[in-house]
């Protein structure tokens, strides 16, 4: 396990983070509730930051305007020089990258909590981009001890690309909330009250190591990004078939070679041709047919996980 080293020193700007996507509407709402009344991100050595990150695609509920927000944050489009003709969400990347970052820089925040929603039967996942550190991983572990009857998994996401884009990749450290399943552009009030409540234990979490407390070192079971497997088409690009019943709704559950993947509109069978037992997740997610993805590949691993010691230094109360 290749991981970064824990934070040693308390962290004090804290940003919550809803509408990067402007049709997952958990994030979207809690972002405009926190913006009015942000009382409950606050605590004794920080007040956590509400941001709506996307106001345009929010507005028209959609999930951008021009091209994905949360797939702009890498360099090149941060440091590149402003033009009229720019997509909305590359001007907006800047936007945050200056109040949040800027990116890859001391000045940037300490830790950016992006809230999602997944169409797939996901439940509650954690999203950290690879290398993880120490840090969320005890965070994940502190959810699953707080919430034991709410599986809360671990995915390690490692970029296909040289460079981190998503929005958390703008602070020193961060992590995506995806909870699922819920359709685009609804507000379900059961994982409205779940986001809201693992916020609340987030943040908790933040304050106790702020504080001071150690954790002891842990094993946990996670999950690694391998890969994406594209639906079947025809000849000219279209759809072929679609996500066979016995995968659909199965995500973070084993698929073995020879096990069904998709259904032909034709009526056969497309099996997993693959050489070992794999982890699907995001299965048939609305927003990935555009990125022709039917669902990512993910192997299972065994994680020993390091204590994360107390801080010496003594935080300061917010003001």
């Amino acid at each position: 396990m290749t991981s970064l080293p824990a934070p040693r020193e308390p962290l004090r700007r804290v940003a919550v983070i809803g509408g990067t996507h402007g049709n997952e509407m958990c994030g979207v709402h809690l972002a405009r509730h926190w913006l009015k009344a942000p009382g409950e991100l606050q605590r004794a050595s920080f007040s956590a930051m509400p941001v709506l990150a996307n106001p345009a695609a929010t507005a028209a509920c959609r999930r951008y305007m021009d091209r994905d927000l949360n797939r702009t944050f890498t360099l090149t489009f941060l440091r590149s020089e402003a033009t009229p003709d720019d997509p909305y969400e590359v001007t907006r990347a800047r936007e945050l990258n200056q109040l949040l970052g800027p990116k890859g820089t001391d000045q940037a925040f300490d830790f950016i909590l992006d809230l999602h929603n997944t169409t797939a039967n996901t439940g509650v996942c954690i999203i950290s981009e690879s290398p993880y550190t120490v840090f969320n991983l005890h965070l994940c572990h502190y959810l699953q001890m707080q919430n034991p009857d709410l599986p809360c998994r671990f995915l390690e996401y490692e970029t296909s690309q040289n460079e981190t884009y998503s929005l958390e990749s703008v602070s020193k450290n961060g992590i995506a909330l995806e909870i699922g399943p819920q359709p685009q552009g609804v507000l379900r009030a059961d994982l409205f009250s779940q986001v809201r409540a693992l916020v609340m234990s987030i943040l908790d979490f933040i304050e106790l190591f702020n504080q001071g407390k150690a954790f002891p070192a842990f094993e946990m079971e996670g999950y690694r990004k391998l890969g994406a497997v594209d639906f079947p088409r025809t000849s000219d690009g279209g759809l072929a078939g679609t996500v066979h019943p016995r995968l659909q709704d199965h995500d973070f559950e084993p698929l073995r070679p020879g096990d069904p993947i998709f259904k032909l509109f034709s009526g056969e069978d497309v099996l997993y041709e693959g050489d070992s037992i794999v982890y699907p997740v995001f299965v048939n997610e609305a927003a990935y047919y555009e990125k022709h993805v039917a669902f990512l590949k993910s192997e299972k691993i065994q994680i020993s996980v390091p204590a994360l010691p107390g801080l010496t230094s003594s935080p300061t109360v917010a003001s």
